[in-house]
Parts: C-alpha cells; sequence; structure tokens
C-alpha cells in the first residue's frame, strides 16, 4: 500500500507545468520605498532665554545637513515632507525661521514660523513643508540648517521664569530606485 501511495505522489510531482524563466524581468525592476525618520528636536527652558540677567531676544543653531553628500539620496529622491511641531508653554510669542543653506553660507530657502504666546490652554503649531520638483532640487543643494528664534515683544523673562519652547519634527522620504 505504501509503495502505491510514493508512485502516486511521485506522478503528481513529475507532471508539475513550467515555463522559461526571463531573468531580464529584472531590469524592469523599479522600487519605490518611503523612509520616515525624525529630523530635529529641542526643549528650550524660558530662562534659558536669559543669560547673566539679560534677555536674549535672538538665538540660534547652525548644523551641518550633508545628506545629499550621499549619491543615493541626491539620485533617488522623488518628494520630502518635513513635519514640525512646536509646543510653547512660555508666555511669550515667537518668530522661528529655518534657512536652509548651500556650500557658500547663502540661504535658498526659508521656512517660516511664529508661534504665539502662551494663554493658558495647549498652544501647538504644526507645519508640513513638501519638497518636490524646483524646492526638492533647493534641497538637494542644503549643506546647513541654521535655526533662528526671536523673541517677540512681551513680559519679561528671568531666570526664574517657567514654560519651554519645544520642537519636534519628522521627514517622510519618498524614493524610486530602477
Amino acid at each position: 500500500m505504501k509503495k502505491k501511495i510514493g508512485i502516486v505522489f511521485l506522478c503528481i510531482f513529475s507532471l508539475s507545468c513550467s515555463s522559461d524563466l526571463d531573468f531580464n524581468q529584472v531590469n524592469d525592476l523599479k522600487l519605490e520605498p518611503v523612509v520616515v525618520t525624525n529630523l530635529a528636536t529641542f526643549d528650550v527652558q524660558a530662562h534659558q532665554f536669559v543669560d547673566g540677567g539679560v534677555e536674549q531676544t535672538v538665538s540660534g543653531d547652525l548644523m551641518d545637513f550633508d545628506v545629499f553628500k550621499e549619491s543615493f539620496f541626491d539620485e533617488n529622491l522623488t518628494r520630502a515632507d518635513f513635519f514640525f511641531e512646536y509646543n510653547n508653554t512660555i508666555n511669550r510669542g515667537f518668530r522661528i525661521n529655518i534657512f536652509f543653506v548651500d556650500a557658500n553660507n547663502a540661504a535658498i530657502y526659508t521656512i517660516p514660523f511664529n508661534i504665539p504666546a502662551y494663554s493658558g490652554t495647549q498652544n501647538l503649531v504644526t507645519k508640513t513643508e513638501i519638497f518636490q520638483n524646483v524646492k526638492l532640487d533647493l534641497l538637494k543643494k542644503t549643506s546647513k540648517v541654521a535655526f533662528v528664534v526671536t523673541l517677540l515683544p512681551g513680559p519679561a523673562l528671568s531666570e526664574n521664569s517657567l514654560g519651554s519652547l519645544k520642537l519636534r519634527s519628522s521627514a517622510t522620504l519618498y524614493f524610486v530606485v530602477e
């Protein structure tokens, strides 16, 4: 009996269909991955806008942004969505500019934000900046990013002031790899 079952299985598996394999199909392969990553974060306490008892109305930071030195990004990135969320719990408003700077230290693109003063309720400011076509070409020329925070007029801050200005941001990157 075992011999008959074995012969039946052998016959079934030997009668399978097959076709010629076309390895040239790999030339038509097109991958479109999407990657989500963190960009920048900060949490600046209100008292950090005061230095030696003097309110600092403008502060900032300049960071290297050399992502596009990698040819993969430069050649395959088709779109980038940058998401920003600011949460202000300081009783002062802010003007924030994010400058994208090229290799010659020239600002080539700016994202402005107006952050209202905290008034006792949640104070979130969000924005999504989409880079495609010409804007994406500018982004690809970026070698540094500068954050410039300007304190707007309002009640004076001291080394005992409460609250903070928080940023969290992310990037969604769209690629086409052929």
